[in-house]
């Protein structure tokens, strides 16, 4: 068995940090395209467990059809971040309907935690976690145009 010397375990750190930047970033798009389809045909099929806190924040839509609608629309944002021409559609739609899930920690601040601002109730850690969702959309429209903006690195570190 070889020995985990420095050197060894320096070319091992290398391999892992190169399969994780080739492979990371598609898993991270097709992870949230998974999630973003996925919670959209819970709301589909009525079987959102954010269904209520939803129709309670758009009060003035009818619920029944805004819940499908908002549905179909994180449908749309999964499906379309599985295609590259797609991508930049899917973001535009993401950070459109962002905004809205964070409505129900102004408006029904008592739903979302407890003992505020300290405890997060589940319905707020369901809306908290769209902070990473927003992330990830981030990093993945980081993409769109990563082999330009990693040449141009190169070619600003050369001309130092």
């Amino acid at each position: 068995m070889a020995a985990l010397d420095k050197k060894n375990l320096k070319k091992m750190d290398y391999k892992i940090s190169k399969w994780m930047y080739k492979y990371g970033k598609p898993l991270l798009r097709y992870s949230l395209a998974i999630t973003f389809f996925w919670f959209g045909y819970l709301k589909v099929i009525d079987a959102s467990p954010a269904q209520e806190l939803v129709a309670k924040t758009a009060f003035w839509f009818d619920a029944d059809i805004f819940i499908v609608v908002l549905g179909i629309w994180e449908m749309l944002i999964g499906l379309f971040l599985c295609f590259k021409p797609l991508i930049r559609v899917a973001i535009l739609l993401l950070f459109l309907q962002m905004p809205g899930t964070f409505l129900p920690l102004i408006l029904f601040p008592e739903v979302c935690f407890e003992n505020f601002p300290l405890e997060l109730t589940m319905e707020g850690q369901y809306i908290i976690k769209n902070l990473i969702l927003i992330s990830a959309a981030i990093v993945v429209g980081g993409t769109l145009r990563e082999k330009e903006l990693v040449e141009t690195n190169v070619k600003s570190a050369d001309s130092q």
